[in-house]
Order: structure tokens, then sequence, then C-alpha cells
């Protein structure tokens, strides 16, 4: 299916209470107007810049949203806590992306890229809620049966919550701006694990 078409297909919002944070967890799609300075600021905390490398000026930082939000093999989003934006996501037609250059790639398999912006929702437990909601997110495109991610190999933090959300490592790729974790999350395998009734 014609990239547009999919992404017009996924291109909405998102939301769920987790009973397990006892909070509501929504996904809305960034805004240019609305999110660029949050974003910025976010790319420049010190948690953040290690992986992304996107601690550069304002001015450039817009040039370089305005591309992404133009990229039709992606849509991006803002992670919302009780309506709270805290977390900045990249969702992706894998086969569409580099990546689809290093595995057997299917043409519905998503990825995904995440960060925490604001430094006071670090080290709370939230990555694990938030990865959850987006794979199930995600998974509501039906044909999608996999999942993929390729955190940065150093980020041991972030492939362990990966693994604990249900996706497997499979080998390190070399990427043109890292060395990642090719990692997948099967459809079957997440809604057994989370005993999600409704994938």
């Amino acid at each position: 299916m014609h990239s547009l078409l999919r992404r017009f297909i996924v291109l909405v919002s998102f939301k769920i209470f987790d009973q397990e944070i006892q909070k509501t967890i929504s996904f809305r799609p960034v805004e240019l107007t609305k999110d660029v300075n949050r974003l910025h600021n976010w790319m420049h905390q010190p948690h953040v810049v290690p992986f992304w490398n996107l601690a550069i000026s304002l001015e450039d930082y817009e040039k370089h949203l305005k591309n992404f939000l133009n990229d039709n093999h992606q849509i991006l989003y803002i992670g919302e806590l009780d309506g709270a934006p805290m977390s900045y996501w990249e969702a992706y037609w894998a086969k569409e992306d580099i990546i689809g250059q290093y595995y057997n790639v299917d043409s519905y398999d998503q990825g995904i890229h995440l960060l925490i912006g604001p430094k006071e929702f670090i080290g709370k437990g939230l990555s694990l809620p938030f990865l959850r909601a987006m794979v199930k997110f995600q998974f509501r495109h039906l044909q999608t049966k996999k999942v993929i991610a390729e955190p940065d190999i150093r980020n041991d933090k972030m492939i362990y919550v990966f693994e604990k959300c249900g996706f497997e490592k499979v080998k390190s790729v070399e990427l043109p701006d890292k060395t990642g974790m090719l990692m997948f999350c099967d459809r079957e395998r997440f809604k057994r694990r989370w005993k999600y009734e409704d994938l």
C-alpha cells in the first residue's frame, strides 16, 4: 500500500488509561508551531544529547523538524501523561526506512524511536508503560505483525525496557549515525505478554 494512504490510516491520536501507573497515556501528532520550541529544548537535555545528536540551533532544528514532518514514511507524536507533554516518538514504516536494508522486512513492519524530554519524568518508571501503549497503538494497524526497534547499542537502559515490553534482540547493525541493536516485537507474543484481547 502506498505510504500516503497508510499514513492516512494511522495518523490519529491515541489514548489509554494505564492500570499499572493509574494515569492516562496519550499520543498526538507533532505540530510544528506548537512543538518546535519544546522539542528543541528536549534535544538539549543531557540525557538526550548522546543518543539523538540534535543539540543544534533553533533555526536548524526547525528545518530538521519540517523535513521530518514532510517525510511520509514516518509520523511524529508527542506523548502526554495526564495531558502533560513529556515524550517524543517517531513511528515509521520499516520497509521505507534504512533499517529495512538490514533484515527481511515485511511491507507492514513498523518501527519506533523515542525519548523522554523533561528530566522530572526520568527515573519514574514511565518508559515501559509509554512504550507498551505506543506498540499497542501501532498494532492497531491490523496488517502489522511486527514492530521493530534499533536503539543505540550503548543505551543499556532503553534496550532493557524494550525487552521488558516484549522485544527480542536480533543482531547489532551498523547504521549511518550509530551502532544499533535490532529488536523485534511480534504481535502474538506482545498480545500474550500483556493479555490484550483487543489485538
